[in-house]
């Protein structure tokens, strides 16, 4: 039960909404979100980025760590006027001391908007059930919304033959991991063609694949799961992750057997797709392993400005998911406020 609150915060917030998984919005209101990300992106090339996260707070939620999501939703708040507030495990007692339900009670009075990276699917869709504020999936073993968001506003920057991303197919280089989960089921849902390529082992569980098969109904678009490395020729976006997790490190080389060299992506790989394909990669990257560092640095390769977009998507996230509920005050209201408090201490 959410219980009724007398705190200054307003813990009843019409229409709001989380970010679990990309499959929650519209295709519309993904093209809602880029289009803010372009307007953001810009207003910081002319460092006049506005204020519109000032005096609120993010609370981080970090069980597993990561440069790119710590960095960028620290820096979003900040160039937003905002803070960000970085709790590892050391630092609250989520599930622990505390129940994760009393965490969101509590984090929802205190901060605007909650992000939590977790290896626990459940940790998220618990901080979801109780918080009153949105909470965003900074990344679960199911899904990593954030980085979809960042990987179709990259690839819509650098399409440069006037195409739309529906008329785009994209490879996925490896292992079902959350990333290609994701872009499974992100692709499809905009109407992007999708490509595993990788070991028969390690494709995409059935389940996901069910629910991709009524994103194509919808929307015409198609996904190939295949170890045949010849299916890159059809490809305008090859896509490249880890080929095993921190968690996976006892099954790295069973894995590394598995992948290696038939799914690295290489120059020469990269030259069998299509002309004028861009080669993405969500980092950090092990060098020769999943890609090499040649093709790395490419001039096709876009996972450097892909990494940058993590922190546009994140400001984009941040006034997205929070600028309904934001009330400024007047001059007046911040005046009243002021004047009462200097009042009172100068009685003290």
């Amino acid at each position: 039960m959410k219980l009724p609150s007398s705190s200054a915060t307003n813990l009843d917030k019409k229409d709001m909404r989380h970010m679990i998984s990309m499959k929650d919005f519209t295709t519309q209101e993904m093209d809602d979100m880029m289009n803010l990300m372009a307007l953001l992106k810009e207003a910081r090339k002319d460092n006049a980025v506005p204020q519109l996260f000032k005096d609120k707070s993010v609370a981080m939620i970090f069980e597993a760590g990561s440069t790119r999501t710590r960095v960028s939703f620290e820096v979003a708040a900040t160039l937003l006027g905002g803070h960000g507030l970085f709790l590892s495990p050391r630092d609250i007692h989520l599930g622990a001391k505390e129940s994760i339900d009393d965490t969101a009670r509590v984090l929802s009075r205190m901060c605007d908007i909650v992000m939590a990276r977790t290896n626990d699917p459940e940790t998220i869709d618990a901080l979801c059930h109780m918080s009153t504020v949105p909470v965003i999936n900074g990344l679960d073993t199911r899904f990593h919304p954030t980085q979809m968001l960042a990987d179709l506003f990259t690839i819509r920057e650098h399409i440069k033959d006037g195409r739309k991303l529906s008329d785009l197919t994209l490879a996925f280089m490896g292992d079902a991991t959350d990333v290609c989960r994701s872009l499974l089921l992100t692709c499809t849902k905009y109407g992007m063609n999708f490509k595993q390529i990788g070991p028969v082992k390690y494709q995409m569980e059935q389940e996901w694949l069910d629910i991709a098969d009524t994103y194509c109904a919808e929307t015409g678009a198609s996904y190939e799961i295949t170890d045949n490395v010849d299916a890159i020729k059809e490809c305008d976006v090859v896509y490249g992750d880890s080929f095993y997790w921190v968690t996976q490190l006892d099954e790295k080389k069973e894995r590394l057997d598995a992948f290696m060299p038939d799914y690295v992506i290489t120059e020469e790989l990269m030259a069998a797709a299509k002309p004028g394909a861009m080669l993405l990669h969500c980092l950090p990257a092990n060098d020769k392993e999943e890609v090499t560092r040649e093709a790395l640095e490419g001039e096709y390769s876009v996972a450097f400005d892909e990494a940058e977009n993590r922190l546009t998507a994140q400001m984009a996230i941040l006034v997205y998911f929070t600028h309904k509920f934001i009330d400024m005050p007047s001059e007046e209201t911040k005046k009243m406020h002021e004047d009462k408090i200097n009042d009172f201490l100068g009685q003290l």
